[in-house]
């Protein structure tokens, strides 16, 4: 985990190209007027705000578990990294997704109500019964009445266009004491050795990610800032954690090599639903000149001779005991 972040990855010299829940019908939706609305495009089904890059359909939901599952190996089989690791009473799980990780914490910690939000209704109707989903778009003021004692944000690079305005309404809405987690990877893709150069599809593919995130105004390059916000709007005892995410197997350790392994998974499911919208409609590029550079991307995906890898970071932090409850 957090131990190989401060040092080069050293690359596997052997590397070659590789080609029981209970029932309820009532899932405590809140609804706004427009948040059922989808649109089609280019053969993918998105939510009708055009202001959230990433599709919404079954293709994308299999990537989103799998993407679970390589933070759960990243961290070693823990929820967060802040005491609530251990439990929490009322927890709220910012862009919850497919609803993966609410609903085992829930299963593990039965006395904890989880709430898990998001724009789209993807999540299950079969439910612990301690665990709640809502839809509801957060960049909109937050309307939680009770405070709560952790949230959550894991992956929410690209959607906050203002961060430091969503940290400060995740430390009003906490009880003194509370903590915060941020789980986020840093684009673009980089290289220590460089073994990805810098024409590559792989290099184009992340650095134009990244460009088009920054012009919708929701960079995806600052997660390492972010530790500096904590403490603005008031957080105490915050913590980073520096993480790498190699694009393939393609390293030595055998840690790394799992968290490639499933990061390329990921990948190899999801390039082209990352990036049709942003290409598209950011760059003006036609469908087909999109899926033919994520087809190039995707072969140095599996070219394990191409030791790339994300920054990641896992940072939280505590509001303070003696702070006055804002909710």
């Amino acid at each position: 985990m957090a131990q190989h972040a401060q040092s080069p990855i050293e690359a596997d010299d052997d590397g070659v190209s590789i080609d029981g829940y209970s029932t309820t019908d009532d899932l405590q939706i809140s609804l706004r007027s427009t948040i059922l609305r989808y649109r089609r495009e280019n053969g993918r089904t998105y939510h009708e705000d055009d202001k959230y890059i990433l599709p919404n359909d079954e293709s994308e939901q299999e990537r989103l578990d799998i993407v679970n599952h390589v933070w759960m190996v990243t961290l070693d089989g823990k929820f967060c990294l802040c005491p609530k690791d251990n439990g929490a009473r009322r927890v709220l799980d910012l862009g919850t997704g497919t609803g993966i990780w609410s609903i085992d914490y829930a299963e593990a910690f039965p006395d904890a109500c989880v709430t898990g939000v998001d724009l789209s209704p993807i999540q299950p109707r079969y439910l612990p019964p301690n665990c709640y989903f809502e839809l509801d778009d957060l960049e909109k003021e937050w309307t939680w009445d009770t405070p709560f004692d952790f949230i959550l944000a894991r992956n929410m690079g690209g959607s906050f266009s203002d961060w430091e305005a969503s940290i400060k309404q995740a430390y009003e809405h906490l009880e003194p004491g509370g903590w915060f987690e941020i789980q986020d990877s840093e684009w673009p893709a980089v290289c220590d050795d460089g073994s990805m150069a810098k024409n590559s599809a792989i290099a184009e593919y992340t650095n134009l990610m990244a460009h088009c995130c920054a012009e919708i105004g929701r960079p995806i390059t600052f997660t390492h800032t972010f530790d500096d916000l904590l403490r603005k709007a008031g957080f105490i005892n915050v913590v980073k954690v520096p993480l790498k995410f190699p694009i393939s197997p393609w390293p030595k350790d055998k840690a790394l090599e799992e968290i490639g392994l499933w990061t390329q998974t990921s990948l190899i499911q999801g390039l082209e639903g990352m990036a049709l919208a942003s290409f598209t409609r950011t760059l003006g590029w036609s469908r087909e000149q999109t899926l033919v550079l994520c087809a190039k991307a995707r072969a140095d995906i599996k070219n394990l001779k191409i030791h790339a890898y994300w920054n990641g970071y896992v940072i939280y932090g505590q509001k303070p005991l003696d702070a006055e409850k804002d909710k």
